[in-house]
């Protein structure tokens, strides 16, 4: 791939993994991807390679993923983000796509800076502070997985981790793609060591919830969904989708939290329908 770079940016005393690539000739809008609070960069494997040939695209591990090591001291995932973009020159309004986690810094980051947005993806993701009547879905495996990890089983604990977002409701390891399993696992697994480490002290990225800010948002919005993921972020995925203007909804079959590993093709397909209209 031509024009492709990586490296560790110094920000607030972490170095923060990132790479971009750039196969294009003319003035397309960056294309930046966050990972979900499961996973790290590599969650993007097949976009980052297919979307830049049309765009320039941004992937990074956030602090305490990937091979960003969490440090000691403040710190938020949006400063992050703000500081990493400054560092790369990151200066034309820009896609933003995010994945749970992911998907609430890219639409804060919306809201804080609206300039500098062409459209926001949010992949099983909610606005921050969103809170929903919904019922509960897997509370024991989440207590299973507290107390792997309390008791130090880090193993166990991405395991169980891996069954209730990869995997996710009503499918078993069985039915998914074990490639994609090993690597959800792996970035699972690498999440886990780091939170073990309980370095660094993350604040609020929005003084006020995007829950609450909404109909400010005047950009393109996407909204992706497996069937598969939890109550909370299938409804929130309607919530967006009933609440913003200017937003649309995707329901992916057969997929779970991550649905852009459990079917490449078919999210690229959604995805580029909607940047096709949206840009």
């Amino acid at each position: 791939m031509r024009d492709r770079e990586t490296g560790f940016a110094p920000i607030g005393g972490a170095r923060i993994y990132y790479e971009t690539a750039d196969e294009t000739a003319d003035d397309s809008p960056p294309f930046v991807m966050i990972h979900a609070g499961v996973a790290d960069s590599r969650q993007w494997d097949n976009e980052f390679e297919s979307f830049a040939t049309r765009f320039r695209v941004v992937r990074y591990d956030m602090r305490g993923y990937g091979k960003s090591v969490p440090v000691a001291g403040e710190f938020s995932h949006l400063g992050d983000l703000v500081a990493l973009l400054s560092y790369l020159h990151v200066d034309t309004p820009m896609v933003l796509m995010g994945c749970s986690m992911g998907g609430g810094i890219a639409m804060d980051f919306a809201l804080a800076y609206p300039a500098r947005v062409r459209a926001v993806i949010m992949v099983g993701s909610g606005p921050s502070g969103l809170v929903l009547d919904v019922p509960q879905s897997g509370a024991e495996r989440f207590r299973e997985e507290e107390a792997a990890f309390k008791a130090g089983d880090l193993d166990r604990a991405a395991e169980i981790q891996t069954q209730i977002w990869f995997d996710g409701v009503g499918r078993s390891p069985s039915q998914v793609d074990p490639q994609m399993r090993k690597l959800a696992y792996a970035m699972g697994r690498i999440a886990v060591e780091n939170e073990s480490k309980n370095l660094g002290k993350r604040m609020s990225d929005a003084a006020v919830p995007a829950a609450k800010r909404l109909d400010e948002l005047q950009v393109p919005v996407l909204t992706i969904v497996g069937e598969h993921d939890l109550p909370y972020l299938l409804a929130a995925a309607d919530y967006m989708a009933q609440h913003i203007s200017s937003a649309r909804k995707a329901l992916m079959q057969d997929a779970a939290h991550l649905p852009n590993m459990d079917h490449p093709a078919e999210f690229r397909t959604i995805v580029e329908q909607f940047l096709s209209d949206a840009l």
